[in-house]
């Protein structure tokens, strides 16, 4: 894989962990807050190890975020509304990283302050 995608990649992780962090790790936030933040963070660090494992393989790649993608969606599953939106928004970012067509990827990672800003409505 080229450096500017695995770059992007990894953009993605640490975006989507930084935007969950921001809005759910204040404190007095809801329990509910908390559980996802530590579960964004662990399911990241997961996907980050993949990257480390997978830089030569542009396929791993693609299955470590779709893997990503349905942890994230299954996370998403035990809660409802803005929280859970906000999860499967996260979700969406990582099954649009494709090693063909990393437009994508960008156009969705640009759409993580509007997924951050749901976070953290949902937890405010």
């Amino acid at each position: 894989m080229t450096p500017p995608r695995r770059r992007l990649a990894v953009a993605a992780a640490t975006l989507t962990l930084a935007a969950l962090t921001t809005s759910c790790g204040a404190i007095g936030q809801a329990v509910d807050c908390t559980q996802v933040s530590q579960e964004i963070t662990k399911i990241t660090n997961e996907y980050s190890s993949s990257l480390s494992s997978a830089a030569t393989d542009p396929k791993a790649i693609e299955k470590a975020s779709q893997e990503t993608a349905d942890k994230l969606k299954t996370l998403a599953s035990k809660y409802d509304g803005d929280l859970a939106g906000a999860v499967n928004d996260m979700a969406t970012v990582f099954e649009s990283i494709k090693v063909d067509d990393m437009s994508g990827a960008t156009e969705a990672m640009g759409k993580l302050p509007e997924i951050q800003a749901k976070a953290v409505a949902a937890c405010g």
